[in-house]
């Protein structure tokens, strides 16, 4: 009796997000059983013969390349895993597509709006499947959130307040690697961190009507990698902080920073409706904390914690008992078995799964942000 095909895959990078995702990969035949298909880990790529080389001996690949064109080229690939630093998701990207390709794209899907309006409108005119890399999506306790939201639970929707802060730039003596230069990120945490909370704001509540924005760059100067007696400037945010309206009505606060003493991945949000309120944090990620005023009529009052870990939430069955908690690292998996059941079964990558669509329209609002913080005036969106 013949099993689930294999699926060959790309991925593009080999650093952390490789890590991540091909970890990923090699797991969902493990939880996800019967999986939609087996993935084989077909070919990695990096422009460091050395350190690619290794990688593919650690993570599991069977080949390496130094030229990404041999890894989309690949007979053997049906999946291309773009986890390439922000300026390299556009060709690799266009041409994967072009190829047959399905993509995962890591986010932000480009450095900018007139990027990711070229990748959307090739991913709309093709047959393959195509998303973006939104893993904090496919948190169990996110989606929960969502359904909350959704279901009218809390009513109407007056408050999305979220901030996504880390502290690994405040030595100054950090060195100025591709993230904190515009020609290679396009922005600063605006779009390292920012693109995560923006995406969340739409997940959950809905759509951006307008924004208000303001960036700072504390650091401007930093040592060159590989020559640190030398400096180069910094052309991208430090810091952001943006004033958001949402179309139904709701306003919020949006911040992202890498000088947050102190806060390593704190990614939190919360939702106040008329009728309650729900609070996520990130570094407490199998936890969704919920106020409903209902409850003040029973003498209960007060925030609950929901400890998000029973059959009946979002992925939890593939997992462990209820109590015992997952990490980081499942989102991942969450993520790309739902993208791998898209392809297989041929169903659509939307709502859940954000699209290039979702993709375009997170670059738009990080531009109108930007736009609004040279010019101090709010923006009207316009996608």
């Amino acid at each position: 009796m013949s099993g689930p095909r294999r699926i060959g895959v790309a991925i593009l990078g080999y650093a952390f997000m490789c890590k991540a995702h091909s970890h990923a990969f090699k797991s969902i035949p493990h939880f996800f059983y019967p999986p939609p298909a087996i993935p084989d880990l077909v070919v990695v790529y990096g422009r460091t013969e050395e350190k690619v080389k290794l990688a593919a001996a650690n993570y599991g690949f069977r080949k390496y390349v130094t030229d990404w064109r041999k890894a989309v080229d690949d007979p053997e690939v049906e999946i291309v895993d773009n986890c390439l630093p922000n300026s390299m998701h556009l060709e690799p990207t266009l041409e994967a597509i072009e190829k047959g390709r399905h993509v995962l794209c890591e986010k932000p899907l480009a450095r900018n709006s007139e990027e990711a309006k070229i990748l959307w409108d090739t991913a709309r005119k093709a047959r393959v499947k195509t998303m973006v890399a939104f893993n904090y999506r496919f948190v169990p306790a996110v989606q929960l959130a969502r359904k909350i939201v959704q279901s009218g639970m809390l009513g109407r929707i007056y408050h999305f307040r979220a901030r996504y802060l880390q502290d690994w730039l405040v030595d100054p003596n950090a060195p100025l690697t591709w993230r904190l230069k515009k020609e290679d990120a396009g922005s600063g945490p605006l779009g390292d961190l920012g693109s995560h909370i923006i995406d969340l704001g739409r997940f959950i509540v809905g759509e951006f009507k307008s924004v208000m924005g303001m960036v700072k760059t504390f650091i401007e100067e930093r040592p060159l990698p590989d020559n640190p007696a030398e400096k180069g400037r910094v052309t991208v945010d430090d810091a952001f902080e943006a004033v958001v309206e949402l179309e139904n009505g709701a306003i919020g606060t949006l911040e992202a920073s890498r000088f947050a003493t102190g806060r390593k991945n704190y990614n939190n949000f919360e939702v106040n409706g008329e009728k309650g309120s729900i609070e996520f944090n990130l570094e407490r990620l199998n936890e969704l904390k919920l106020y409903l005023r209902e409850w003040e009529k029973d003498s209960i009052g007060g925030w609950d914690t929901v400890l998000v870990t029973e059959k009946t939430h979002p992925y939890i069955k593939a997992y462990w008992p209820p109590g015992h908690i997952i990490g980081w690292e499942h989102t991942f998996i969450n993520e790309i078995w739902y993208f791998l059941n898209a392809i297989v079964t041929g169903g659509d990558v939307a709502p859940l799964g954000a699209t290039f669509e979702d993709g375009y329209r997170n670059n738009v609002i990080m531009d109108a942000i930007l736009k609004s913080a040279e010019t101090g005036r709010k923006v009207t969106l316009s996608f």
